[in-house]
């Protein structure tokens, strides 16, 4: 190796230590992470080890690392770096990222990671001076997709506090009834609300608007296939991307990483097939999820997995902003959630005949185009940012070994 590079055990760089016990039971309500081998998981008020740390998972979920800026307790299941020897932490994050964990697994039911085993794998370690050049160009990577993930929480917050404001709880009529102008609205938007409400199925909602089923509004609303129809033996490297729980995070669909079957499989399988503007719900295991696939998504077909199902709506009706919306506010997660069954796995109850049947509240046409045209441009921007993360993750992915092995030398 040119320069001052060095190849060192990797215990030679870092000491890894197992973490520590904290049953539910004993942690206390505080600011300090708990984490996991699959990242922060809970807060405690106590700090087990001082920060900046870096943590892997020593059971369970495997291979992946977590660099933890500040205090921080680490849970049994996951390793901790003791010692950094001198060296830069950012950088032994990044380092640990090109260990193949693997490969230091008991291969049990349960894979488990042998310290031991990963302290004498071979490493090459710079200089710091140099460790530190490395942590800062791919650092920065991270902190842009870090930046937009906090800037999408909160375009995510701003749509959602607008919805509740406007059609859960009715704020813009309640200051019109009280005489008052709706704060924050033009007069335009202001013409589009009444002044009074009506007695409904639902309860008193604003004059003028309509209580309608879900049935009513959706061209279609099925499930996804049944449990053996998909199978990681019939996953494919390319094809038709596989919408599953982890998809369904925030308001739009997560677009990233996917399983793939192939176009005659999903072909087969056409009830489960869904595409841009279809809102997906997980009716088993985590239920109540909610997303919807944006126009800006990056397939034009998807399939869903076992575990979800959809609602394809009557545009000249209502919009996926709408139903994925009122789904995530409290009212709409507690209506969804209300015919749950706790037997086994927890799961929705004959989700689709029962989503068919549920009520909601629709506002006038003209309204609704209000709300679209704000929602959509905040979902713009979400799905901007998505897209540059993802391309910025590429970018950190291809420079992380190309940096970390010597290929590619960062100034000093």
């Amino acid at each position: 190796m040119a320069g001052e590079w060095a190849e060192v055990p990797l215990g030679d760089v870092i000491t890894l230590q197992r973490g520590f016990d904290l049953p539910s039971q004993n942690r206390k309500s505080g600011t300090v992470p708990i984490v996991s081998s699959s990242g922060i998981s809970d807060y405690h008020a106590e700090v087990g080890v001082k920060g900046p740390g870096v943590v892997t998972g020593r059971y369970g979920t495997i291979g992946q690392v977590f660099l933890i800026k500040e205090d921080y307790w680490p849970l049994n299941t996951t390793l901790w770096v003791k010692d950094f020897h001198g060296n830069d932490p950012h950088f032994a994050s990044y380092l640990l990222r090109t260990i193949d964990f693997q490969s230091c697994s008991d291969k049990s039911s349960v894979p488990g990671v042998n310290r031991n085993d990963l302290h004498r794998i071979p490493v090459l370690l710079p200089p710091l001076a140099e460790q530190k050049a490395i942590a800062a160009v791919l650092g920065a990577l991270d902190d842009k997709i870090e930046l937009n993930r906090r800037m999408n929480a909160t375009l995510e917050a701003m749509a959602r506090a607008l919805f509740q404001s406007w059609f859960v709880d009715f704020d813009p009529v309640r200051a019109k009834l009280d005489g008052r102008k709706p704060i924050g609205l033009d007069d335009t938007v202001v013409a589009l609300f009444p002044d009074s409400f009506q007695d409904s199925p639902l309860g008193h909602i604003p004059k003028g608007w309509q209580v309608k089923t879900i049935e009513e509004l959706a061209e279609r609303v099925a499930m996804g296939p049944f449990g053996s129809d998909i199978k990681v033996s019939t996953f494919v490297p390319e094809g038709i991307p596989v919408v599953s729980g982890q998809h369904l995070r925030g308001t739009l669909l997560d677009d990233s990483e996917f399983n793939f079957v192939t176009l005659e499989h999903a072909d087969r399988l056409k009830r489960s097939n869904v595409q841009r503007g279809d809102v997906i719900f997980t009716h088993a295991g985590s239920i109540g999820q909610v997303a919807y696939i944006p126009e800006a998504s990056r397939y034009e077909r998807y399939i869903v997995s076992q575990r979800q199902f959809y609602m394809r709506c009557n545009r000249a009706l209502i919009s996926p902003f709408y139903i994925t919306s009122y789904f995530k506010t409290p009212e709409g997660k507690h209506r969804l959630l209300a015919n749950t069954s706790s037997t086994g796995v927890p799961s929705i109850s004959q989700p689709v005949t029962y989503l068919r049947q549920l009520k909601i509240v629709v506002p006038p046409p003209a309204l609704l185009k209000v709300f679209d045209a704000t929602v959509s441009q905040i979902h713009l921007k979400l799905a901007d940012n998505d897209h540059q993360s993802r391309t910025l993750a590429t970018l950190r992915d291809t420079l992380l070994p190309k940096l970390l092995s010597g290929e590619l030398r960062v100034a000093v």
